[in-house]
């Protein structure tokens, strides 16, 4: 998942999502990973979007969501 999320498709993806999963992957439980791959799978555009505000991530990844954005702004 580490390498999954450091390639994407655009820059700033591989860049916010690579510094989250340095910071949590090792503490995260199954059902948070399972999560997270689930969001891995999302397009990059719709990802970035959900990150930076400008659009509402669905229910599913709206706590991910939140918790990568604090990562990234830290």
């Amino acid at each position: 998942m580490k390498m999954r999320s450091m390639r994407r498709g655009i820059k700033e993806m591989d860049i916010i999502l690579s510094a989250y999963a340095d910071r949590n992957l090792a503490d995260m439980d199954a059902a948070g990973l399972d999560v997270f791959d689930a969001l891995l799978h999302e397009n990059d555009q719709d990802l970035y979007q959900w990150v930076t505000g400008q659009v509402q991530p669905p229910a599913q990844f709206a706590s991910l969501i939140s918790n990568i954005a604090q990562t990234f702004q830290k």
